[in-house]
């Protein structure tokens, strides 16, 4: 089955091959009058609409949902973020081949990426490790070549006290994590290999990561997230308007 990705480009070589055929070869049956059959006056109205539709999602800025809680606090299940396709350099679409270097992740960004043991789909979640770190997860705290990161308690999570929001410095980039007081601990202690990257979800114990399938190769870089531009309460229905137009940090 084509993903959504592969057919927009499908669709925008076919409408794109009819506008061309359409301007090389039909403009002398226009001027006498010649009125063009449906298959040729739709595609060649739609190819403009397509192609700029194509050029932002694959060169700018993509829309993803959040489909579970492996990010709360920063992430809730029924956020409709955006993503920035051009922070870690442009791809060619379905080939996802880079052509253009822009930047890197650094610690501490939250990214979008096709997952390692199945690339059809997307994953969401936090850069804590960069190529070459060393990385130790101890009694719930995390550890960069040798260094604790500092964690600050704020409150419980929905007054639950099983349940705690923590704020987390990784090397100066602040950000809420959520952990459960009562699940086990998962330590664990690994080296991130070059052109990789160590990611985990800010809900540390519910969460399928890094810790469990390994880093996110470079080439499986989508993006990064940095807007909530719609946001569905998937508890009681309707939206939560207070969260549209949070920057994601």
């Amino acid at each position: 089955m084509l993903d959504f990705e592969t057919l927009l480009v499908v669709v925008t070589a076919v409408t794109g091959g009819v506008w061309l055929w359409d301007r090389l070869g039909r403009r002398r049956q226009r001027r006498k009058g010649h009125k063009d059959p449906w298959y040729v006056d739709l595609p060649r109205s739609l190819f403009p609409v397509i192609l700029v539709v194509l050029v932002i999602r694959s060169f700018i800025a993509e829309p993803f949902r959040i489909p579970s809680g492996s990010m709360i606090p920063t992430l809730l299940p029924g956020d409709f973020i955006l993503v920035n396709k051009f922070a870690y350099g442009l791809r060619l679409p379905v080939a996802h081949a880079k052509f253009l270097e822009v930047g890197e992740p650094e610690r501490g960004d939250v990214v979008v990426f096709r997952y390692p043991e199945d690339p059809s789909q997307d994953y969401i979640k936090r850069v804590v490790g960069l190529p070459g770190d060393e990385i130790r997860y101890e009694d719930k705290r995390l550890y960069v070549n040798g260094e604790v990161m500092a964690q600050d308690s704020l409150k419980d999570y929905r007054d639950d006290p099983t349940v705690s929001v923590r704020e987390e410095d990784l090397d100066g980039f602040r950000h809420r994590i959520l952990v459960h007081e009562n699940a086990p601990g998962r330590d664990f202690e690994y080296q991130v290999p070059e052109r990789s990257y160590f990611a985990m979800g800010d809900n540390r114990d519910r969460s399928s990561d890094s810790r469990f399938w390994g880093p996110v190769p470079e080439e499986n870089l989508v993006g990064e997230a940095f807007l909530v531009w719609l946001s569905w309460d998937m508890d009681n229905g309707g939206l939560h308007w207070r969260r549209i137009g949070d920057i994601i940090r």
